[in-house]
């Protein structure tokens, strides 16, 4: 699964938080818009906004304590992903009503539609198996959920 590679590529060791100080959804997207300002120079205020609208228009959670919370940004040039462990579970509206503590947050170019799509299946994809969702929760470094992430090809 070539597609699979193209996450674990935009999702390096650098991208992978694990235990951010986080109790809710908004300290989420905060905290993680924080994080791509200091390392990307990224517009922090602009990041949280634009994932909180589209939390709005419908949950980005898929169940079995996963989400996927994602946006477009004007002025990005290449996608970008964050993996999020947090330590407790947080609430995010999941079908299955369960809280989230696995996170594979996506931020796209504005205008990148197909781009978009295929990352959101892949990543999708990736979350929905659950040998993958069992080794990240077991994981003690970014570096081992990054080796996940390329083993899931």
């Amino acid at each position: 699964m070539q597609a699979l590679n193209t996450l674990a590529h935009i999702c390096p060791p650098e991208n992978i938080l694990l235990d951010p100080p986080v109790r809710n959804q908004r300290e989420l997207f905060e905290y993680t818009a924080r994080y791509l300002q200091n390392r990307f120079d990224l517009p922090a205020d602009r990041i949280a906004t634009r994932l909180a609208e589209r939390e709005r228009m419908g949950t980005t959670g898929l169940g079995q304590g996963v989400a996927i919370p994602h946006a477009r940004l004007n002025g990005l040039k290449t996608a970008l992903a964050l993996f999020i462990r947090t330590p407790h579970p947080i609430a995010f509206d999941a079908p299955d009503g369960k809280p989230v503590g696995e996170f594979l947050l996506l931020l796209v170019p504005e205008h990148a539609n197909k781009e978009h799509l295929q990352l959101l299946a892949d990543a999708a994809q990736l979350l929905c198996e659950r040998s993958f969702r069992h080794a990240a929760r077991l994981a003690r470094t970014p570096v081992d959920i990054h080796r996940l992430m390329l083993e899931a090809q």
